[in-house]
C-alpha cells in the first residue's frame, strides 16, 4: 500500500495513552495518569442536550456555534478575565484540542515555527508537526519553579517564528503563570510580531492565586491584536465526551474563521451546544464542589509525598501534581512507569510525555476519589 505522508509518520506516540490504555487493560489496576473528572454530570445539563434531540434540532447550526452559546462563553470570558469581548469573538469548537487545531491553522504555514513549553502538553508539537510547520521547545527549568523565562524565550526566535503557545493553569504542571510575567510575555510577543495561543482548559481551578489571561494584556484594535485563547467545558464541567469548547479570537477575523471553520468541522454537534448552554447559564455548583475536591486532593497527595520525601512542584492549579521520582527511574521514566504498573498496579503519566525536562518526574492526576489517590501514591517507593 502507499506510504502515510513524512509529517504524519513523524507524530510521536502520545505517552499519556500510551500508559493509561496499558492500565486499562489491567485488572484492578489504579488509573492516576489521565485528566478525567470523576463526578456525575449536573442533571440540567443532561437534559438539556437529551432536550435538543426529542425536538429533532440534529440540523447544521452556524459555523461559529448557536447565538446564545456564543454569548454564553462570551459573558464567562468578560467574567473571569475582565475583558471586555462580544459573542462575535466567539467561535464554539469541538473541544479544547480542535480549537488548538483550528488556531494554528489559520496562524502557521508549511516551515513555519511555533514556541512550545517544555515540559508542555504532547498535542502543542502534535499538532503544529500535523500542519508542516516546526515547534520549537522553550525551557522551563525546575531550578525556576517550571516559569518561562523571558530570555530563554527570545534567544530561540528566529525569522520563522510565528507563534508563542501559552499554557497556565498548566498540564502537565499545575504551575500558574503571574501578572507580571504574563504581561511581558505579551509584550515579548508586540516586540517580535508573534501571535499568542493561550491554552486556558484549567483556568477555573486555581488555589489561592488569580488565573491571569494574557488577553488582558492584548490590543482591542483590529490589526493589532495578536491572542487566540482556547477554553474548554471539558474540565471546567467534566463534559470530556461531548467534545465543547471555544476559540476567542482577536477583532477583525470573522469571515476567515468562519471559511476555516467549514473546512475542519462545519459545526459543533447541536445536542453538545445546548447542554454547554445549560452548563454555563444554569447552577454554578459543580465547578466549585470541583475546585474544593481537587484542593483537598491536591493537599493529601502532597502530604503523602512529603512523609515518603518525594519532591514535588506545589501546584497552584488545575488538578495534577509533578513529582520527582528519579531517585527510582533510573534515566527512563517512560519503561519506569510500565514497569510500576505491572508491579505495583499504579499508572502515572510519564514526565517525558510533555518533553525532554521531564525525564524523572511523573504526572499525578487528582481526579478521582482520594482514597484511590492515596493508595497509588502510597504505592510509590520512598526516597531514601
Amino acid at each position: 500500500m502507499p506510504e502515510l505522508a513524512a509529517h504524519v509518520r513523524d507524530v510521536p506516540v502520545n505517552q499519556i495513552r500510551e500508559i493509561t490504555e496499558a492500565a486499562w487493560a489491567t485488572p484492578g489496576a489504579l488509573v492516576l495518569s489521565i485528566g478525567e473528572p470523576g463526578f456525575a454530570l449536573p442533571r440540567h445539563v443532561l437534559e438539556a442536550g437529551m432536550a435538543c434531540l426529542d425536538r429533532d434540532e440534529t440540523n447544521y447550526t452556524p459555523n461559529a456555534g448557536i447565538p446564545a452559546l456564543r454569548e454564553a462563553f462570551a459573558a464567562r470570558f468578560r467574567e473571569h478575565t475582565g475583558v471586555h469581548i462580544g459573542a462575535e469573538r466567539v467561535y464554539v469548537v469541538d473541544g479544547a484540542q480542535q480549537g488548538l487545531h483550528f488556531a494554528m491553522s489559520l496562524l502557521l504555514a508549511p516551515g513555519d515555527e511555533i514556541l512550545i513549553p517544555n515540559p508542555g502538553y504532547p498535542t502543542f508539537a502534535m499538532t503544529s508537526r500535523l500542519l508542516h510547520a516546526v515547534p520549537v521547545e522553550y525551557p522551563l527549568y525546575p531550578g525556576h519553579d517550571f516559569q518561562p523565562r523571558i530570555a530563554d524565550i527570545e534567544a530561540l526566535i528566529t525569522p520563522r517564528t510565528r507563534v508563542l503557545m501559552l499554557n497556565s493553569p498548566s498540564n502537565p504542571l499545575g504551575a500558574v503563570i503571574g501578572e507580571d510575567l504574563t504581561r511581558q510575555l505579551v509584550e515579548l510577543a508586540v516586540r517580535h510580531d508573534l501571535w499568542i495561543i493561550s491554552d486556558e482548559c484549567y483556568e477555573a481551578f486555581t488555589f489561592d492565586v488569580p488565573h491571569v489571561s494574557p488577553a488582558r494584556f492584548d490590543s482591542d484594535v483590529p490589526g493589532q491584536a495578536r491572542v487566540f485563547t482556547s477554553v474548554t467545558l471539558s474540565k471546567t464541567y467534566g463534559l470530556t465526551g461531548l467534545r465543547i469548547g471555544a476559540l476567542i479570537c482577536p477583532p477583525g477575523l470573522e469571515l476567515k474563521m468562519n471559511n476555516v471553520m467549514e473546512a475542519i468541522v462545519s459545526c459543533v454537534a447541536s445536542p453538545s451546544q445546548y447542554a454547554a448552554l445549560a452548563a454555563l447559564t444554569g447552577p454554578q455548583d459543580y465547578v466549585e464542589a470541583a475546585r474544593e475536591h481537587y484542593r483537598g486532593n491536591r493537599d493529601a497527595a502532597s502530604t503523602a509525598l512529603v512523609a515518603k520525601g518525594i519532591p514535588y512542584l506545589d501546584a497552584q492549579g488545575a488538578f495534577y501534581l509533578w513529582a520527582d521520582v528519579s531517585h527510582v527511574s533510573g534515566g527512563n521514566v517512560r519503561a519506569w512507569v510500565r514497569r510500576f504498573l505491572a508491579e505495583a498496579g499504579v499508572s502515572f503519566a510519564p514526565g517525558t510525555a510533555f518533553g525532554s525536562i521531564g525525564e524523572g518526574w511523573i504526572r499525578i492526576a487528582l481526579c478521582g476519589g482520594q482514597q484511590e489517590l492515596l493508595d497509588g501514591v502510597g504505592r510509590l517507593p520512598v526516597r531514601q
